[in-house]
């Protein structure tokens, strides 16, 4: 870390360096005049802005107006490669023998200060001529001809001399930023801007915005037309692209002490967009220098001045800002120019010997402030810091080089067109009026987005800049990316984010948003009177995903699949049914093969024991009957327990309705049976037919007929299908049988029931008919059993959900087959295998005498 700063603190030695100078700086280097003169056949009017003067305490001079006292004289020397264009420009034309052959350009230079006045008076003095000179021997100063004046870098300035120049249609090329107001034809007729369109920079900003995930940002824009022009564009592509606007701060034309609000809610935001031209944001950048706010990522369209603002030895506001330019192709030799650029090779210019002497200790003659030949050896403007002089070519100095070679072929054109007019009068003598240039020069302001370097074409291309100022004065512009508008729309921003550096304080790439971005299984609630980018996030619903961030709405996942705890994935749910293998399956199965094999025990015991007076004294054939189909009712379970498949769907339903009623019709024959044998009021014919042709037995097959004609119907109207419950257990798909028709489903339990409440009633009614086996009290309760399993099995079938519900008609057929078994077989094998006594002929006969001699007694 001690190297580091020690490395840091040595770069910072030629600030120090430079401070001590300051100290022993010539008079002469604050002495200056507002023009100089570049000699040539046609002369070229630059307006350029390189010094002013500004007054600390403004103390009024005692008799010239709007001068003070105490006026001190400010260089911006970045400003001087304006002057170092133009001259490349021209050297290049006047050596190239294909343009203006034996025709030279010149140039006339006059500095701009900030007032409409001392303007308007250069550009007169200019225009008129009137201006100090050396008459060189054998000079002819009828030669010389003024053609069209450059102004800039506002379009204020080049309005103000345009004033002048338009009296008389005098050609005037803006160097400056394109500005709509200057295209007005009926207000500026004669003034041409070579600058190109802004035409895709808002979608530029915007796209970079979206890259980074910048969603809350500031606007910093000037109160002015421009300023105005560009708002509602951004604002379109904003909302367009989901990106809101934490505040836009328009820059006042003047500003005041009390215009602290400005800068009050800065801190909402870590992204500001800046754009303006340099006029109209050189006080703002001054101010932002100032206050270091060095917690900020700037994004420009022009490059930031660091000359000049407040010196905070390492940190500087505007490292890591972000600035788009015009694409131009690289002009090397504009570089090697300047490597050859020296105060003795241009001994007119003025600015040149102060860069000497400020910089490389050369020395100023005290008669004539000419400068000596004492400088340090190998001094060169390219050694110089980026801060205060940068080699590479700026957007202005592009358009200025751009602007004399625009004329150049202008003056070129109308040369050609007039020898062939006048071929032999004039010679090699180019005779114009200034104002004849603007028929050649109208086609360079018709261009469509047409660079002059050399009619290359500008595809509305930017270059994105990553500021290096750290430590403060580095001042290294390099290139991490560019945007192009007519390429793919994923194609048209290109970055190399491993190469910016971002502000002090940010390690990474930093985040300008109004809410914490909602991850993966979050998405947005948009805020009620918050800009749509200000939102609270909120967990997705149930099987519903969102594996992005800042998602509006989350994505329900498929039916067959399920979203995990974090609900950022779908997954395939488990395919489950009552199966074998699960432990309530094989519980259920167990018990119906358990109780089959019961029922298949006391079919035994009767068998074996089918001579005995209790076998026998029951309708011995019925019993069989009966036992035989509670196995079925038994067995008639399984079908529910395994996969289901359409087959055992269609005999679920089918074998249980009809194993049921022949079950319950057999207890109804039954218990019939009982009536008729010991309620006969009238032993007579007909009693005695229905004993003997045993009537009561044709009970069975036209109930279970009727159970059969419904089964039919059912299956043939709407029979039971396969189906799957995707939403009752989550994760899981439950296979199961559907019924089909509800109403037939209801239709065979309440003719089940309907046989049951019948059994129960016939049979309640015989219960104390007399008789040593009369099984009327154990038919009655387990009819009242079964009813009461079926009839609570209803509400509970409608409540259930998944493979629960197959697992509860399991248990229902079984617990009212196990009711049957148990209550009506149940007595019987108790006195056949525990009391044999009582299950004997001798018995039944002296019960029945016991009960005569009761009767007779009473």
């Amino acid at each position: 870390m001690l190297y580091w700063t020690f490395i840091l603190w040595f770069l910072q030695i030629p600030k120090f360096v430079s401070a001590i100078k300051t100290v022993n700086i010539s008079k002469c280097y604050y002495q200056t005049t507002e023009d100089f003169h570049h000699e040539g056949d046609v002369m070229i009017g630059a307006f350029f802005p390189i010094h002013t003067y500004y007054s600390g305490k403004k103390i009024p001079h005692p008799f010239l107006p709007y001068y003070y006292i105490d006026n001190h004289i400010q260089y911006n020397f970045k400003n001087y490669q304006y002057i170092l264009a133009l001259v490349f420009a021209i050297e290049e034309i006047n050596g190239n023998p294909n343009i203006l052959p034996n025709i030279s350009l010149g140039f006339d230079f006059y500095n701009v200060r900030f007032t409409e006045k001392d303007t308007l008076m250069n550009a007169f003095n200019w225009f008129t001529n009137r201006r100090k000179k050396k008459i060189l021997p054998n000079y002819n100063c009828n030669k010389k001809k003024i053609s069209a004046a450059l102004t800039g870098t506002s379009w204020t300035t080049s309005a103000q001399i345009s004033t002048l120049f338009q009296l008389f249609k005098f050609p005037q090329i803006s160097y400056g930023p394109y500005d709509p107001i200057l295209s007005d034809r009926s207000q500026y007729f004669s003034l041409y801007q070579m600058a190109p369109k802004y035409t895709s920079l808002s979608h530029g900003i915007v796209s970079l915005m979206v890259h980074f995930r910048w969603s809350w940002v500031g606007l910093i824009l000037p109160d002015d037309h421009k300023g105005n022009k560009i708002l509602p564009e951004i604002k379109e592509y904003m909302q367009r692209k989901g990106v809101c606007i934490a505040f836009v701060k328009m820059i006042p034309a003047t500003w005041t002490s009390h215009f602290s609000k400005f800068w009050e809610n800065i801190d909402e935001v870590n992204v500001i967009i800046i754009y303006g031209d340099i006029d109209s944001l050189e006080i703002l950048m001054r101010n932002i220098g100032q206050r270091l706010l060095t917690l900020k990522v700037w994004v420009l369209n022009i490059e930031p001045h660091v000359t000049y603002y407040g010196d905070y030895f390492l940190l500087d506001s505007f490292h890591g800002s972000l600035i788009f330019t015009h694409h131009y192709r690289k002009n090397f030799e504009f570089i090697n120019f300047i490597q050859t650029v020296n105060p003795y090779k241009y001994p007119e210019d003025i600015y040149l010997p102060k860069l000497w002497h400020l910089f490389f200790k050369c020395s100023f003659s005290d008669i004539d402030c000419q400068l000596l030949a004492n400088c340090q050896a190998n001094a060169s403007l390219d050694v110089l810091p980026c801060h205060i002089f940068d080699i590479a070519m700026s957007e202005e100095s592009k358009t200025i080089y751009n602007a004399v070679y625009a004329l150049a072929h202008s003056l070129h054109v109308m040369s050609i067109q007039q020898i062939q007019i006048q071929p032999h009068e004039n010679g090699d003598v180019l005779v114009f009026s200034p104002w004849q240039l603007n028929t050649f020069l109208k086609e360079i302001d018709e261009r469509d987005n047409m660079s002059l370097d050399w009619r290359q074409k500008l595809n509305a291309e930017y270059d994105i800049l990553n500021l290096w100022n750290l430590p403060k004065g580095l001042g290294l512009k390099v290139k991490i990316g560019s945007f192009s508008a007519n390429t793919a729309q994923d194609q048209q921003l290109s970055l190399s984010e491993e190469m910016i550096q971002w502000p002090e304080g940010f390690s990474d790439i930093p985040q300008s948003v109004c809410s914490e971005s909602c991850g993966p299984g979050f998405r947005k609630i948009i805020l009620e009177g918050k800009a749509i980018c200000c939102y609270n996030c909120t967990p997705c619903a149930e099987d519903e995903i969102s594996n992005e961030t800042d998602v509006d709405q989350c994505v329900k996942c498929p039916e067959s699949h399920y979203s995990n705890t974090e609900k950022n994935h779908c997954f395939q749910k488990t395919v489950i049914f009552l199966a074998y293998e699960d432990p309530l399956g094989m519980t259920l199965a167990c018990i119906a093969l358990c109780l089959s094999a019961l029922t298949a025990f006391v079919i035994g015991i009767f068998v074996k024991y089918r001579d005995t007076p209790i076998v026998k004294a029951n309708n011995r054939a019925l019993s069989y009957t009966l036992l035989i189909t509670l196995t079925f009712c038994f067995l008639c379970s399984l079908n529910f327990i395994g996969q289901p498949n359409l087959a055992t769907c269609i005999l679920q339903q089918t074998t249980f309705g009809v194993a049921f009623t022949m079950a319950l019709a057999t207890v109804l024959a039954k218990a019939i049976t009982v009536v008729i044998a010991f309620k006969a009021t009238f032993p007579g014919r007909m009693v005695r037919w229905l004993m003997m042709s045993r009537a009561p037995n044709y009970i069975i097959p036209i109930c279970t007929l009727i159970q059969l004609l419904l089964c039919g119907i059912w299956m043939a109207t709407s029979p039971p299908f396969i189906d799957n419950d995707v939403h009752t257990e989550h994760g899981y798909i439950i296979i199961f049988c559907n019924k089909g028709s509800s109403f037939a489903f209801h239709c065979v339990l309440g003719y089940l029931c309907s046989l049951a409440f019948g059994g129960y009633t016939v049979a309640f009614l015989s219960r104390n008919l007399p008789g040593t086996f009369n099984e009327s009290k154990f038919l009655s309760f387990s009819m009242l059993v079964f009813f009461c399993v079926w009839v609570t099995f209803l509400p509970v079938y409608h409540s259930t959900k998944g493979k629960f519900i197959v697992a509860m008609e399991v248990f229902a057929i079984l617990a009212s087959s196990a009711a049957l078994l148990g209550f009506i077989f149940g007595p019987k094998c108790y006195i056949i295998l525990i009391r044999p006594d009582r299950n004997s002929f001798k018995h039944v006969r002296d019960k029945t005498h016991s009960r005569r001699n009761k009767t007779y007694v009473m």
